[in-house]
């Protein structure tokens, strides 16, 4: 095992004493000087070269809008505005239902929306999506290579396992068919998690230096920028760091990895409180349990080559099956290039380094099938995954270093034909995913016509699982003014149509007595503060284009009339479309909507600071622990 396999290290192979003679020969000092500083730099390079070619669909056919896109990219534009308000964290998304608006930033994690607004903010629009799947993959692939390092490899096979990871099939498929942002970004938590619990600095110290040798520190980012990524990464990205953990704890005899791994979990989860307090607590403020038991999110329906006789679940199958035969294929080459790999006597001596990767395939492969739905109905969130074959995010990296570890030949004359012949693989890969994963986009669904709609004011649909409880968001109409005044609170202000088209208000209906807009703040509405100053000529109700949701603080003349998140005060009329039905005396009233802190928010920022404290400690007593023994 070779030690130089930092995070930050690109770990350079040592150079050839007699290469070095023969190049001083040849060349001056200067130029040697400058092979050898340039040398760690080529393999990420390559990486890096090899992600903008994958990302060439995109910039071909332009943006696919995959199965995530329209929410993606309406997550970035609200988050950049919001962010043009003052709001760094912003909670409410004012554009999803047509305007009215929905809690998604409350729990959608925040590093891809984040991301998405800080890139148009450099970026056009279009361009957006380029720039984060590039990044990504560019960062799986330089994630990977540092685990190929850490296991042994040189910088050839090293480099290759990084290009493989990146190519891998599943990538393609979540990077096109999918948009699924922040899926993606597991292509690199995952193996630097496998690095960072792998690595043993200190194999004969005692079990605290042992186990805090610098890595539990990086291990609670790590833990951390996968919760924030993704909420199904996160569940797997803690079951797997467990397992492993486990697995190599029993094969060193220590106790270390155990140790290291719990603490990385407890300050990574600490360090995402901000967002996962909020998110769990508040669930029962909206229909979060749309995420499971819709049919096609059911892990029952999602194993695989799975078939149904629902004919609601056909498309569901037609993706399933596509998805199942990637499934087929990656692990097929995990398994093949492991056994060619051990074979050739590729891999490590230390047998805590390669046995936990090589489980990772089967477990996979186990978890495919119906026989381990005990399994998923067992352990607490799992289900919350919704597809059994999101676990091929954690099959790249190993499945990339076994492939690498077998095909790399031993004779130098043979290396050029294996580049060769991966390149052409990866470019056939790339050709392969334009055709069958690539999107093509539909007018209204194109950058252009969702910037369009969003300009307009027209807005965007909305996610069943952040609807308040009892509401449906088939029935919130398009066009409504900012406050409708009615006498009855339960009035429909616009019919749903029987043919499943989104209902359209209607001025000439006649069912607003009067309409009202928003005070604006330089021509802007505020998200999370909102105010309206009317003359009302009779008692009533005002229906507000907006959507009920506890944190929602309502003032009418200045008296808090709700505050659902707080029990004493009672919420407001409920309605099927749940906009706010807001209850108003005749004459001159100022109506007040402010977004307030709860109380699972101020603990949530309490814990996360916390943690930073506690982290900050534990990065001292680290790097001073490094020093002692040195």
């Amino acid at each position: 095992m070779k030690e130089g396999s930092e995070i930050g290290d690109l770990g350079s192979r040592p150079v050839d004493k007699n290469r070095v003679a023969q190049v001083s020969i040849l060349r001056p000092g200067r130029d040697l000087d400058v092979l050898n500083l340039t040398r760690p730099f080529l393999g990420p390079l390559i990486i890096c070269v090899a992600a903008f070619i994958a990302t060439t669909p995109d910039l071909i056919w332009g943006n696919s809008c995959g199965h995530d896109f329209d929410f993606h990219l309406a997550s970035w534009i609200d988050a950049r505005a919001a962010w043009g308000q003052g709001l760094v964290y912003p909670h409410w998304a004012p554009s999803p239902n047509w305007g009215a608006g929905e809690p998604r930033f409350v729990f959608y994690p925040p590093l891809t929306w984040m991301l998405g607004a800080a890139f148009g903010t450099i970026f056009p629009w279009k361009g957006v999506q380029l720039a984060i799947l590039c990044s990504f993959l560019a960062l799986t692939g330089l994630a990977t290579r540092a685990l190929a390092r850490h296991l042994g490899l040189s910088e050839g096979p090293a480099t290759l396992a990084g290009c493989a990871a990146l190519f891998s099939g599943y990538s393609m498929f979540t990077a096109y068919e999918r948009s699924a942002f922040g899926e993606l970004a597991g292509g690199f938590w995952i193996p630097l998690l496998l690095l960072l619990i792998l690595r043993d600095r200190k194999p004969q110290a005692q079990l605290f230096q042992r186990a805090f040798d610098g890595s539990a520190f990086l291990l609670a980012f790590v833990i951390a920028g996968a919760w924030l990524s993704n909420a199904p990464l996160g569940v797997m990205a803690s079951y797997l760091l467990a397992a492993v953990a486990l697995i190599v704890a029993l094969i060193r005899r220590s106790w270390a990895t155990i140790l290291r791994a719990s603490t990385g979990v407890a300050l990574g989860i600490g360090l995402s409180a901000l967002y996962l307090v909020p998110a769990a607590v508040e669930q029962r403020w909206v229909q979060i349990r749309q995420a499971v038991d819709d049919p096609g999110l059911a892990i029952e329906n999602s194993f695989l080559f799975a078939r149904h006789a629902n004919p609601n679940l056909e498309l569901h199958d037609v993706e399933l099956l596509r998805v199942s035969i990637i499934a087929v294929i990656m692990l097929g080459i995990a398994v093949l290039a492991f056994f060619v790999a051990w074979r050739r006597g590729k891999l490590p001596i230390d047998r805590s380094l390669w046995i936990p990767l090589a489980l990772i395939p089967i477990a996979i492969l186990f978890l495919q099938f119906p026989i381990s739905l005990p399994i998923w109905n067992a352990l607490p969130k799992l289900r919350f995954l919704q597809f059994p074959w999101r676990w091929l995010v954690a099959l790249e990296a190993p499945m990339a270093i076994f492939f690498a570890a077998a095909v790399w030949p031993n004779r130098r004359w043979l290396r050029n034909a294996v580049v060769a012949a991966c390149s052409l693989l990866f470019i056939f890969i790339t050709t392969a995913s334009l055709f069958l994963f690539h999107q093509s986009c539909d007018a209204e669904d194109r950058v252009s016509g969702m910037l369009s709609a969003y300009q307009h004011g027209q807005g965007f649909e909305g996610v069943d699982e952040y609807a308040p409880p009892g509401a449906d968001n088939s029935i919130v109409p398009i066009g409504v003014p900012d406050a409708c005044l009615v006498t009855n609170s339960t009035t429909i202000l616009a019919a749903a149509s029987s043919d499943g088209t989104i209902p359209e208000w209607d001025p000439a209906n006649g069912h607003c007595d009067a309409t009202y807009s928003w005070a604006t703040q330089g021509g802007q509405i505020h998200t999370e503060h909102r105010k309206l100053l009317a003359d009302i000529p009779h008692a009533g109700f005002l229906i507000l284009h907006l959507r009920e949701y506890a944190a929602w603080q309502v003032r009418v003349n200045g008296r808090l009339l709700a505050f659902g998140a707080d029990p004493i005060i009672g919420p407001l009329p409920h309605r099927d479309d749940g906009m706010m039905a807001v209850p108003v005396p005749q004459g001159h009233i100022t109506l007040a909507i402010d977004w307030a802190t709860t109380r699972d928010m101020t603990a949530s920022r309490w814990l996360s600071a916390i943690s930073v404290i506690l982290l900050l400690a534990l990065c001292i007593a680290e790097r001073r622990a490094g020093r002692i023994a040195a």
